[in-house]
This record gives structure tokens, sequence and C-alpha cells, in this order.
């Protein structure tokens, strides 16, 4: 068995919203995700300007800022061996609507914004968003 991973996942506020969050959750803990933290927040625009840093220059943008910001979010650090990838597939693609049944956006989500949750791509994105959002990248501290 690989050394357990750190991974962030953010229930985006529709997901919230609808009352997801709790269905989400139980799906990452039966595959055997642990949660370590989690904390329901507002994500205010110079959070997001930095978590989407990557995407500033893109003309769809002050959408994403405009949806992540509409109401608030729960940031979850979950544990597990190959945690990055696993909640990834566990997910399935971005958009919703060419996610398989199955897979958490193929369920639940309902487009390519409306996709229920942010999930970290890379060890280094998982470090990175836990500090962000956390304050420490072991976020059981």
């Amino acid at each position: 068995m690989n050394d357990p991973e750190i991974t962030l996942i953010l229930v985006k506020p529709d997901a919230v919203a609808e009352g997801l969050t709790g269905q989400v959750l139980h799906r990452l803990e039966k595959e055997g995700l642990k949660i370590l933290n989690c904390r329901m927040l507002r994500l205010d625009d110079a959070l997001l300007k930095k978590h989407y840093a990557h995407l500033a220059k893109l003309s769809f943008f002050p959408r994403i800022v405009k949806f992540m910001s509409s109401g608030p979010v729960i940031a979850v650090a979950l544990e597990g061996s190959n945690a990055i990838e696993r909640v990834r597939e566990l997910l399935g693609p971005t958009d919703s609507t060419k996610a398989p049944k199955g897979t958490i956006r193929g369920d639940l989500g309902k487009d390519k914004r409306h996709n229920v949750l942010h999930a970290s791509d890379s060890p280094e994105a998982a470090k990175a968003e836990l500090i962000r959002f956390f304050g420490n990248a072991d976020p059981s501290v």
C-alpha cells in the first residue's frame, strides 16, 4: 500500500445549496478516503483570484468568480492511498454532461461549471490548496 496522500476538494456553491454535501462525502468515505478536516466558508475575490490564477486571463474568468462567490463552499481535506487520483476518478470529467453515470459528476452535476466539486489535480496543487484553505499543508494539525 502506498503512503497516504492528502488532497483538497471544494463542494461548490450549487451543490451546497442543493444539499448534496453529505451524499458527496459519504461516497468519498465509502471508497476509503478519510476526512481530516472540513470548513464552510465564503470565497472572496482575493482568494478566488489566487485559487484560479491560471484562468485569470480567460474570458470566462469573471463568470467563475461570480459563481464561486455566489454562496458558501465546503473545503474538505481528504486522506488516503493515492487520494488525488482516486478522487478525480470518482468525480469523473469536469464537464458533467460527459461524465459517466456512477461518477459523482455524472450522477449529480449539471454542466461544466455546475459540476459539484473542485478537486486538486496534482500533489503540488494539493499542497498549495491545503495551505490556501486550511493554513497548513497538513490540515489535521
